[in-house]
């Protein structure tokens, strides 16, 4: 589907949001529109409407928009329009003081430029909101700008315009930090390499213009522009912008690195395994961007409530002005002044932007920390977690096989049962052969080559080492050739019951031992679920399909009480089904494609990001870009932090405007007291919100 890009000058507010909502709906279809009021951006999907119609409905709400170009850094227009605003907001303030300080007649010149200047911004779209019978916050202040001025308070009116702008101004500069923030984070990608040519020279040269399997080079201290695969050269790399890792990561040749880590003291050459649209920090971004256009619950209820809040407070200015004089034969000038300021109290702004810029800052703290959610919705749900349900393999384990014990036969010693196993394996692709040489040669052995190797076709390998003939098999092979005791028997089914992969090496006359293999438990396990625990997470699962023996080995090892094994994809499905119909909020933890569904299926699907697979992460409302389940209590304290400021938010703003509210009909509020306190409150709620950005590194009970 198509989808164009627009930059909205303006886009400060998610009241903004609404009046482009109200206009661009009818024509592109309110479902196809989707906004980021943190980087003022606009999407559309679909071919309708036109881009110079886009842009002329627009510029009709008091905004002004353009096509988004991500390569350009912010344009001097919207510089321009900021510092703008604020010299009108200065010189409305300079304007008010003048008019304070004249005597008559010379005030009312001075407090009528104040009012214009404070509503320059203001006026094009009260006058929108007017023209569609949809009253918004503009449209109010400008009626109790007015009202003012039709009543003779001309300072009053004044007043208000001036606290308005200054209210405009602050906002739209605490949206600017949390907009810095989240370009900080999706500009840390270079837009050009040192890509290297057959001479061996360097030029500079354009990401987007690098094929998969140009080599370029990356010098000490400078950023990686595309991900891709050492080739020469060591160093160490921070990674933090990626997985959020605190420590340094070694690399050499055949280690992976990743676009916008930063190279440490040495310089490496790298050969692009992915173009500059599929990297890895390609994928985050698109995330992010993909997570500000969706709507958590809180969002979607504030929006609601302030689509009804905003005519009844309109309804009710208009009854306050009209039943005193009219019913109870009261003076008009103090019901209008009244009514006035239930109007500028009722402006919904401090509800409207306190979930948005709350959601926004958790979205961009987790991100930062390598925790990777796919919208406010997925951040609520990781609140109200009650089971979690993990994959097995590549989740709780490590996913690949390492050697865990070595047990030597017949006179031979630990080294020599090793020495002589990797020299077996020393040309095996197999999983289980790697394990074995990797483990040798971390031992510090220099296996001596063998010769003569032959495959044993599903069974093993032989060959010669030093002249003598060895074998190497399964504990299938080791029966087949009867050369089995009863007492190696036992040890070798109790390994296997217990999920381990066993090796038997041996010569023509004799078993020489064996070496027991297993996948094995992450370090961090244990601890993360007791944490998981202590957060009041009620049920954890492992689902695998994986045999009996295994699973209950590895949920022994990680002190999970519940598992299933042998369970195929469907299967999966099924148990997330019955833990959501007991626990409604359940997660579910994978790295697989067989774990895609389960993960749909569940409230919360988690993946284990960057080396899970690419079906694992479309599927899942979160990616772990570190591959490890500790950064899980620290999601989901994080995921509550971010709701008791929501609450908090809300409930503020409530509070805060039915007090108002009660005063106003008591006779004891007034216009710059109303819009003050609306001011203030908005910078309460959006201060409370960045909070989020400086979130705790570990996850707090809630």
């Amino acid at each position: 589907m198509l989808r164009r890009q627009f930059k909205i000058r303006g886009l400060d507010c998610a009241e903004e949001v609404a009046i482009l909502k109200r206009q661009l709906g009818p024509v592109a279809g309110e479902a196809n529109l989707a906004f980021d009021v943190l980087r003022g951006r606009l999407t559309v999907a679909g071919p309708v409407p036109e881009d110079s119609e886009l842009l002329r409905l627009v510029g009709e709400t008091g905004m002004s928009a353009e096509l988004w170009d991500a390569s350009r850094p912010e344009a001097a227009r919207s510089r321009l329009r900021a510092r703008l605003r604020d010299y009108l907001m200065i010189g409305s303030g300079l304007a008010l003081l003048g008019g304070y300080a004249a005597s008559a007649p010379v005030d009312r010149p001075l407090f009528a430029v104040a009012a214009l200047l404070g509503g320059w911004f203001v006026l094009p779209k009260a006058w929108f909101s007017a023209r569609h019978l949809r009253p918004d916050m503009n449209f109010l202040m400008t009626v109790a700008v007015c009202g003012a001025i039709a009543i003779g308070d001309w300072a009053e009116a004044a007043t208000v315009a001036f606290l308005f702008a200054v209210s405009n101004s602050l906002e739209a500069w605490s949206v600017g930090r949390a907009r810095r923030a989240v370009e900080a984070l999706l500009k840390i990608a270079p837009y050009e390499v040192d890509l290297l040519l057959a001479d061996g020279r360097t030029q500079a040269t354009l990401v987007s213009a690098i094929e998969v399997g140009g080599l370029f080079r990356v010098r000490p201290g400078s950023r990686i522009g595309l991900d891709g695969e050492v080739v020469a050269g060591e160093s160490e790399v921070d990674q933090a912008a990626i997985t959020g890792e605190s420590r340094l990561v070694g690399k050499e040749p055949g280690s992976e690195v990743f676009a916008g880590t930063i190279n440490g003291n040495g310089s490496i050459d790298v050969r692009v395994t992915k173009r500059s649209t599929e990297t890895t920090i390609a994928k985050v971004i698109r995330m992010v961007e993909q997570a500000q256009a969706s709507r958590s619950p809180s969002e979607s209820w504030v929006e609601r409530f302030s689509v009804i809040y905003t005519p009844v407070v309109l309804v009710a200015a208009i009854a306050g002005a009209l039943i005193p004089p009219l019913i109870f034969n009261q003076p008009w000038e103090p019901s209008i002044y009244q009514a006035l300021v239930l109007l500028v109290i009722g402006c919904p702004c401090a509800l409207v932007i306190s979930t948005p810029v709350s959601i926004v800052a958790g979205l961009t703290a987790a991100a930062g920390k390598g925790v990777l959610i796919k919208g406010g919705k997925a951040l609520e749900a990781a609140a109200h977690v009650r089971a979690i349900a993990f994959d097995k393999t590549g989740t709780i384990t490590r996913g690949k096989p390492a050697v865990v014990g070595i047990f030597p036969l017949a006179g031979h010693t630990e080294t020599e049962l090793l020495e002589i196993a990797a020299a077996l394996e020393a040309g095996s692709s197999h999983p289980l052969a790697r394990a074995i040489y990797e483990h040798a040669q971390g031992q510090g052995l220099s296996p001596v080559p063998a010769t003569d190797f032959r495959i044993i076709p599903g069974k093993g390998a032989s060959a010669l080492l030093a002249g003598s003939p060895y074998w190497l098999g399964s504990h299938r092979y080791l029966e087949e050739r009867g050369e089995e005791t009863p007492e190696v028997h036992s040890k070798l089914e109790e390994l296997s019951a217990s999920g381990h992969s066993v090796v038997v090496i041996g010569m023509a006359d004799h078993v020489c031992g064996f070496i027991a293999l297993a996948d094995q438990l992450r370090d961090s396990v244990p601890s993360t679920l007791a944490s998981l625990r202590a957060l009041g997470v009620e049920q954890i699962m492992m689902l695998t399909g994986d045999n009996e023996g295994t699973a209950r080995w590895v949920s022994a090892a990680a002190g999970i009480s519940s598992f299933r094994a042998e369970l195929l994809p469907a299967d999966k499905v099924k148990m997330i089904e019955e833990l959501v119909d007991r626990w409604q909020s359940v997660a579910m933890v994978g790295d697989g494609v067989n774990d895609a569904p389960a993960m749909a299926r569940s409230t919360l699907g988690i993946a284990m990001g960057a080396m899970g697979s690419d079906a694992a992460i479309e599927a899942a409302d979160v990616a772990l870009m570190t591959d490890d389940i500790a950064h899980l209590p620290w999601l989901i304290g994080h995921a509550r932090r971010t709701l008791r400021v929501i609450k908090q938010n809300i409930g503020l703003s409530l509070v805060v405007k039915f007090v108002f509210a009660a005063l106003s009909f008591a006779g004891y509020a007034s216009l710059w007291a109303a819009i003050a306190s609306d001011m203030g409150v908005s910078l309460v709620v959006i201060a409370n919100g960045l909070r989020l950005l400086h979130a705790p590194n570990k996850g707090k009970r809630g």
